[in-house]
C-alpha cells in the first residue's frame, strides 16, 4: 500500500541532514565520499528554499518518474554538512513528462556546479522501485563504510552467499533487516552506465548492495534514515567479521538453527541461511 502520510519539505532536510551525520559518525563517509536522495511521489512545493531554476538533461531517460520529485546531494558536497546547511548542499530535480530532462532546483546559498556524479545510479534505482511499488517516498544512500569496503577488496567476500552468511551472523538484528542477505556487484567504472544497470538488478532483490571496492549503496522505501540504518547494520556486521578474523577467528557467531529461530519469531522471512 501507499504511504499516503503528508510530507513536509523541512522534515524530509532534517532527515537527509541527519543520515548524512550519522554515516559520517560511523567513518562511511569521509570527505566528500558518499551521496544521498530521495524521491517523492507527489512534488513538494519547494520554490520558497530552491527559487532558482533551470532545466537540465537527465543522465539517462526516466519515463517512470515522470511527475516525481528527487531531493538529491550536490556534487564534492560533504554528508555530514547537509544537516547544517541542506540549502548548500542539496538540489530539487522535477521530472518532465518523457523522463529526459526536468526542472533543476536550488537555492542561493548552492555550493556545488551539479548534483552527485552517481545520480545515474540513483536515478535508475528510483525509477525501478517506483515503477514496480506505490510507495510515496523512496530513499537511495551510497557510502563508504571502511569495514564493508575492505572486506570487499577479498576474493571471497566477494561471492553474496558467503559474505551473507559470515556478515549476519553476528547480531539478532541483522537478518531481521537484511532479510535477503548483501548483494554483491562486481568492481565497475564508477558512474559507468553498466554500475547503474547492475546496481538496480541487484536492488530488485536485496535492500543493500556492495559495490566490490568502492562502498555500499542501500535504499528504503517510506524512510531516508532506515535507508542509512541498513548500512549501519551491515558496517556493524563487517566490524564483527574484521575483529573474528584479526583474533584468528574464534568465533562462530550465532548458528544458522539460532537465526532460523530468530526470524521465525519476528515472522520474518529470511532466504540466507
Amino acid at each position: 500500500m501507499a504511504d499516503n502520510t503528508p510530507l513536509e519539505l523541512d522534515t524530509i532536510l532534517y532527515h537527509l541532514g541527519q543520515a548524512g551525520s550519522r554515516l559520517a559518525e560511523i567513518g562511511a563517509a569521509e570527505g566528500a565520499a558518499g551521496n544521498i536522495s530521495v524521491c517523492l511521489r507527489n512534488p513538494l512545493n519547494v520554490s520558497a528554499q530552491f527559487p532558482q531554476t533551470q532545466e537540465v538533461e537527465l543522465p539517462h531517460a526516466a519515463p517512470e518518474l515522470a511527475g516525481m520529485m528527487l531531493i538529491v546531494s550536490g556534487s564534492g558536497r560533504r554528508l555530514r554538512e547537509i544537516a547544517e546547511s541542506p540549502l548548500a548542499n542539496l538540489a530539487c530535480v522535477l521530472v518532465h513528462p518523457g523522463g529526459r530532462n526536468g526542472a533543476l532546483y536550488t537555492s542561493p546559498q548552492r555550493q556545488f556546479q551539479r548534483v552527485t556524479s552517481e545520480f545515474n545510479s540513483h536515478l535508475g534505482v528510483h525509477a525501478d522501485r517506483m515503477r514496480s511499488t506505490d510507495v510515496g517516498l523512496h530513499a537511495v544512500v551510497h557510502a563508504q563504510p571502511v569495514h564493508l569496503t575492505h572486506l570487499s577488496h577479498l576474493q571471497e567476500y566477494q561471492d553474496e552467499k558467503t559474505l551473507s552468511r559470515r556478515l549476519l551472523r553476528w547480531q539478532p538484528e541483522a537478518i531481521l533487516n537484511m532479510p535477503e542477505g548483501i548483494g554483491v556487484v562486481p568492481f565497475l567504472l564508477p558512474g559507468s552506465a553498466q554500475l547503474v544497470v547492475e546496481t538496480k538488478l541487484s536492488l530488485r532483490t536485496h535492500r543493500i548492495v556492495i559495490w566490490a571496492r568502492h562502498g555500499v549503496m542501500a535504499r528504503a522505501d517510506h524512510s531516508i534514515l532506515h535507508a542509512s540504518d541498513l548500512i549501519e547494520y551491515a558496517e556493524t556486521a563487517a566490524h564483527y567479521e574484521t575483529l573474528n578474523r584479526l583474533a584468528d577467528s574464534p568465533g562462530g557467531g550465532l548458528s544458522p538453527e539460532e537465526i532460523r529461530e530468530i526470524a521465525k519469531s519476528w515472522n520474518v522471512a529470511q532466504s540466507v541461511f
